[in-house]
Order: C-alpha cells, then sequence, then structure tokens
C-alpha cells in the first residue's frame, strides 16, 4: 500500500472522536479514506454532519501519523487496513470491526484457524496447568491460540502454544508498542517473535479501563470458538463469552469444584449452554477440525487431559480429592478415615506434596490437588 494511501487511513482512524462506525460510513459513502479528503469539509459535513467533519479537517494529527508509518517501516511491524487482503475475514462478520489493525508479528495468522481461551487473571495453579495443556495440544495440532495477554489464564493459553512450537495471537488493550501488564515484557517478546500481537488502538495508548470490553470483542470475534478456563462470576472472560455466543461462535466452558468461586463463571456458562470439555479433544471434535497424525513432541508432554489425574494410594491425597481444601478439613477427613494425625504431622505431608508439585498451596490456606 503506497504510503499516501496509508497515511490517508492514518489520518482517518487518528482523528479524535470519529469512531469504527462512522469511520466504516465514511468509507462506505466515499470509497476509501483519500476520497474522503479529497471531497473536503463541506461535502463530508453533509454527509456525516459539522462535528464529524470539524475532526477529520481540524485536528492535526500529523505527527501521531507520521510516528505509525514509521513504526510500520520497523521490522515485523504491519499496519492492516480493511482494504488488504490480511485483514482478518473473521472480523469482517462482526458488526463492529476496526478500520486499521498495527499488528506486530505474522498477519497471515490472523486468518487461520483460530480459538479463544481466556479465563480469570487470579487463577489457580491448576487452572494455569488446564490452560497451559489445552493451548499445546490445539497449538499442537495447528490451531492458532488467541488471547489478551493478561495474568493468569491468558499468559497461560499462549505459554501452553509456545511450548507446543504452536501459533498464537495476543490481542492487547494498550497501543502495540506498550507491553501490559509489565510481568510479560518477555512473553510478548515471545508472541510477537513466533506469533502476533494486534491491537486497533493508536500507539502509546495506554491501559485504558474502556478499552479492554473492546480487545475482548476483537479476541471473540477472530475466533471460531471461546474456551472458558477459570472464571469468577464478574470475570471480564465472561464477556468475550457472551460476546463469542452472541457473534455464533462456539462456547466451551472446563468444570471445577463446586466450592471454587474461580469455577463459577465455567459453571454459569454451562447453565447458559456452553458446552462443558475436559479434553482439547472435544474442541476438535465439536468445531470439526482435524487432528494431526501426530502433534509436535513439544505439545506431546502438556496434551493429557486436565481431568485425569495418575492413580495414587497416597491417604491425603485421596481426602484432598480435587478441590480445595483448609488444613482443619484435611485433619478431620482423615481422621473420619481411621489416621489420626496432628496439625503438624498433615502440614508436614503437605510440604512434601507442594515440594515434588502435587499440591498448590492457595490463597486463604486451603490446598488444591494437581492433575
Amino acid at each position: 500500500m503506497a504510503d499516501a494511501t496509508l497515511a490517508a487511513w492514518l489520518r482517518l482512524t487518528l482523528a479524535p472522536g470519529v469512531g469504527p462506525k462512522t469511520q466504516r460510513d465514511l468509507l462506505g459513502a466515499f470509497g476509501g479514506p483519500e476520497a474522503v479528503f479529497a471531497a473536503g469539509f463541506a461535502v463530508v459535513a453533509r454527509v456525516a454532519g459539522d462535528p464529524v467533519a470539524r475532526q477529520l479537517f481540524d485536528s492535526d494529527n500529523a505527527a501521531a501519523v507520521d510516528a505509525a508509518l514509521a513504526w510500520n517501516e520497523q521490522p515485523g511491524n504491519a499496519l492492516v487496513t480493511l482494504a488488504d487482503p490480511d485483514y482478518p475475514r473473521a472480523l469482517l462478520d462482526t458488526p463492529d470491526p476496526p478500520s486499521l489493525l498495527y499488528v506486530k508479528g505474522d498477519a497471515g495468522l490472523l486468518n487461520t484457524p483460530s480459538l479463544a481461551i481466556v479465563g480469570g487473571r487470579n487463577a489457580t495453579p491448576q487452572g494455569l496447568r488446564d490452560a497451559e495443556a489445552f493451548a499445546a495440544h490445539l497449538a499442537g495440532q495447528g490451531i492458532t491460540v488467541v488471547s489478551g495477554l493478561a495474568l493468569g489464564i491468558d499468559g497461560a493459553a499462549h505459554r501452553g502454544a509456545l511450548a507446543a512450537e504452536g501459533p498464537t495471537v495476543a490481542v492487547v488493550g494498550t497501543g502495540a508498542d506498550r507491553i501490559y501488564p509489565a510481568q510479560h515484557r518477555e512473553l510478548a517478546r515471545l508472541v510477537a517473535a513466533r506469533g502476533a500481537v494486534i491491537s486497533e488502538f493508536p500507539l502509546g495508548m495506554p491501559p485504558l479501563a474502556h478499552n479492554f470490553p473492546r480487545r475482548n470483542r476483537l479476541i471473540a470475534g477472530l475466533s471460531a470458538g471461546c474456551l472458558v478456563v477459570e472464571a469468577a462470576l464478574e470475570s471480564g472472560s465472561l464477556i468475550t463469552a457472551r460476546l463469542a455466543g452472541e457473534l455464533g461462535r462456539e462456547v466451551f466452558a472446563v468444570p471445577g469444584s463446586i466450592h471454587s468461586p474461580l469455577a463459577k463463571g465455567c459453571h454459569r456458562l454451562i447453565k447458559d449452554g456452553a458446552k462443558l470439555v475436559d479434553d482439547a479433544a472435544d474442541i476438535l471434535e465439536e468445531l470439526r477440525w482435524p487432528a494431526h497424525a501426530a502433534a509436535t513432541p513439544s505439545a506431546t508432554a502438556l496434551q493429557a487431559s486436565p481431568s485425569a489425574p495418575p492413580a495414587d494410594d497416597n491417604p491425603l491425597l485421596a481426602v484432598l480429592g480435587h478441590g480445595p481444601a483448609t488444613l482443619d478439613e484435611l485433619v478431620e477427613r482423615l481422621a473420619g478415615g481411621g489416621a489420626n494425625l496432628t496439625g503438624e504431622g498433615v502440614l508436614a505431608m503437605l510440604g512434601t506434596l507442594e515440594l515434588d508439585g502435587r499440591i498448590a498451596r492457595l490463597p486463604g490456606g486451603r490446598y488444591q490437588r494437581l492433575a
């Protein structure tokens, strides 16, 4: 795309107060951004109103346009407009596709079979393992794992895909030149190097709260389905799942303990019609995606079913089960089974199991078995 045309796209999309719908209306009326500006103030005002025309013709965004053009020239960066062949076709079927995307990485991944994996930021160790396992299995089959680069389940989904040497796309709620949260700086670099980081927001955009629901609609829109792994009832991932359902995408949810607040969102989704899954093969079958004859070696190490832990005759693991429990509850359960152990003795056993990676310590003095 010629620099003049790309500059016109940027001038249109960077005009303050001119949102995606107005941009699309103008593009539909005039045929392209260059034609919008060639038409002049009076003609644009007749089509879109004086306030929009003033924002387009009176706002000085030349510095932002030049900065974006310079960013586009850097290796690995791309500006993808509605007129580009790399623009994700799945977004064209949504009611609010952005006019321009900032892409850091492989823009070709935006048109590959994709599944969103989302969930809570305050995930349990088991939830993180489950998200990594699902992502690794799917990415190992060539499915692009889409998520939001957030702490918790999002980050685990990206890490699982990368571990399987498979494709992953991070949709961010900031400018593509900013990393949020800062703890994921290295993860973002790896995603951009082996997948793609994308944003509809201008360069330099900080992590404003209202940006993230808009980011969620892109996660849902890019994907053929949405898998939720651990989500409280107030989790933003439920917004992504709702948007996916409204777009006609399949919604999947991993069940959890009835005692865990982080499972209540998934259970609500299942009650509302989401498909309960405990194995990535369920998703491949539901979406009619063919499984490859063999997954990559790195994926194989992570693709054991999250719901199928190995058999174990350890009495403490047996009474712990698969839901969180406190020390007092475990002492009581062991006593009910005939084992007369003190709290100190059970705590020592828990410490050994934690060091062995068999259990995890949760907030509130609870413990959870790891599959």
